[in-house]
Formats: structure tokens, C-alpha cells, sequence
């Protein structure tokens, strides 16, 4: 059975991974074909600003801060050195490694929208997340049919303007549902 692909979608942890890395977790997806999927945990801070991130990495001098100044992201449990950065499409862009996921979003992995960020050409909203979320051929589709996930289409407010510790709660009531009816025993009737 063909799939159809949850690029630009939300998966939303149900309860029954609360035992787990991905408890309470909206998860971003920015590829998914019948390779696998890769996304980003866009609700789980790690306890760092961006223009510290940016200072840390010496991008930035002492004195730097941002305006908008989101938490920094842990994307997912594969690769936690590799950077990537959410971020809308206000801005025209040239960076070196940007692929356009919907008319809202893009995603970055060059180190040079992270230089641009505080500038007049950068993103107006952003997120920068370490690691990253990802399934090989059939496991996301397998965690679907086991109803480990949730699913709903991306909103960039939920990832961008909504206070990050009631993300999950705010995913989970686009789909119409109140979080608290949730249990924590899969299975299918």
C-alpha cells in the first residue's frame, strides 16, 4: 500500500511515547517518499537561545541579541551535531543549502543563514533545531498503523508564535481533538 507523503505535516506523539525521547513531541516533517521520512522535533528546547547558540560558535560577537530569540531546538535523536534551521519565507534567500518545503516554509542547513541571522535579509521567524528526527523505508507508515502518531498539516504559527511548552496540546486540538480524551493504550478496533 503506497503512502501518501506527510512532507510539510505535523506527526503528533501519542501518549503511548511517553516513555520515550519522543514524549509529547510535535514532530515537523520536511521529507518523506518511500525511502523513509526525516523531520524535526520542533517543541523540545534544550535549554539555549539562538544568539547564544550564535555567540557559542563565535558567529556572533558578546554583545549580539536578537530580537525574536527562539529556544534552540533538539531536532531528533540522529546526528545531534548537524544544525538545520526552520524558517519562513519573508525574506528572499540566497543560502547555500535551502530547500523550499511550502509556500510558508523553507529549511536551511548551510552555515550561512545562521551569519545572516539579526540582519536585514534574515528570516523573520526561525528555529533552530541540533539533530534530527528520521525513519528508514516502512517504519513511519508501520508507527502510523500502530497508532503511534498523530497526523495534521503543518500550521507555521503552531511552530513559530505558540509558547512551545503547549505546542503539542495546540497540534493536537487542530485536529479537532481535546488532548486530554487521549489514552495511552494503542491498538485498533
Amino acid at each position: 500500500m503506497k503512502m501518501r507523503s506527510l512532507r510539510n505535516h505535523f506527526l503528533i506523539a501519542m501518549p503511548s511515547l511517553d516513555e520515550s525521547y519522543f514524549k509529547r513531541s510535535v514532530v515537523y516533517i520536511f521529507e518523506h517518499d518511500d525511502q523513509g521520512a526525516m523531520g524535526l522535533v520542533v517543541n523540545h528546547p534544550i535549554g539555549l537561545k539562538s544568539d547564544s547558540l550564535l555567540r557559542q560558535m563565535k558567529l556572533k560577537d558578546e554583545s549580539f541579541k536578537l530580537k525574536y530569540n527562539p529556544e534552540v531546538m533538539a531536532g531528533g535523536p540522529v546526528s545531534q551535531e548537524r544544525g538545520f534551521v526552520l524558517h519562513d519565507n519573508s525574506k528572499e534567500n540566497n543560502w547555500d543549502s535551502t530547500i523550499k518545503l511550502s509556500d510558508e516554509l523553507s529549511i536551511t542547513t548551510s552555515k550561512d543563514i545562521l551569519q545572516s541571522l539579526g540582519e536585514e535579509h534574515s528570516p523573520e521567524k526561525f528555529i533552530i533545531a541540533l539533530g534530527y528526527s528520521g525513519w528508514s523505508e516502512g517504519q513511519l507508515e508501520q508507527e502510523l498503523l500502530d497508532n503511534t502518531w498523530l497526523t495534521v498539516k503543518a500550521d507555521a504559527d503552531i511552530i513559530f508564535n505558540q509558547d512551545i511548552n503547549k505546542s503539542w496540546q495546540a497540534a493536537t486540538r487542530s485536529l479537532g481533538i481535546d488532548p486530554a480524551t487521549l489514552s495511552n493504550e494503542t491498538g485498533r478496533a
